[in-house]
């Protein structure tokens, strides 16, 4: 999720200032991404390096109400109408667990699975207990749409689990007989010479 995007199209709203910034954040996504003052003025400053905001108007007590440029708000347009391109390549933490312990003799998979597949199910039983089909307004709404995003996701995740399972129990003859290579890459770290 862009913070960067997020917080344009906040300040696309009217100025603001950090903290206020961060409290629009959170109410706006139903306080289920925490981000810290530090980060907020960080991005902030890229923001303006990069001509999307400036500094406005301080007020009595000091702040600093950040406001939004013709170019932020055309940023917040081309965010809002552009669709979320997923990246190709994993970097997911779990695939990649099991796909190298299923690698690897003498593990368990099957247990990694059911460790992985209790505490998915845990998880998704506390989002659904949080969950709120019935949000009247719009920053309960708000949240629950991001509540109802990490219950798919969740649910997701469980199935994965399940399809994983029933693939390496198709396939026991493959799991865990992947051995070292003996072909040695062509770039490496050379060994340091001995020190006499």
């Amino acid at each position: 999720m862009s913070v960067r995007q997020s917080l344009l199209a906040i300040l696309d709203q009217g100025p603001c200032y950090g903290y206020q910034l961060r409290a629009e954040f959170d109410r706006r996504t139903g306080s289920t991404w925490p981000l810290n003052v530090g980060q907020i003025y960080n991005t902030l400053d890229r923001l303006e390096r990069d001509g999307l905001v400036e500094k406005g108007e301080i007020d009595e007590q000091g702040h600093v109400f950040w406001e939004i440029t013709d170019a932020g708000s055309a940023s917040v347009r081309e965010w809002l109408a552009a669709p979320v391109v997923r990246a190709g390549a994993t970097r997911d933490e779990l695939a990649v667990k099991l796909a190298v312990a299923s690698t690897l003799p003498g593990v368990d998979v099957a247990r990694i699975i059911d460790i992985q597949r209790r505490s998915s199910v845990t998880q998704l039983r506390a989002l659904k207990a949080a969950a709120d089909p019935h949000a009247d307004g719009p920053e309960e709404l708000a949240r629950s749409l991001v509540v109802d995003s990490l219950i798919f996701a969740a649910e997701a995740e469980v199935r994965w689990l399940d399809h994983t399972e029933r693939r390496l129990a198709q396939h026991p003859e493959q799991a865990h007989s992947l051995a070292l290579s003996t072909d040695r890459p062509r770039r490496g770290r050379p060994a340091r010479p001995a020190v006499a």
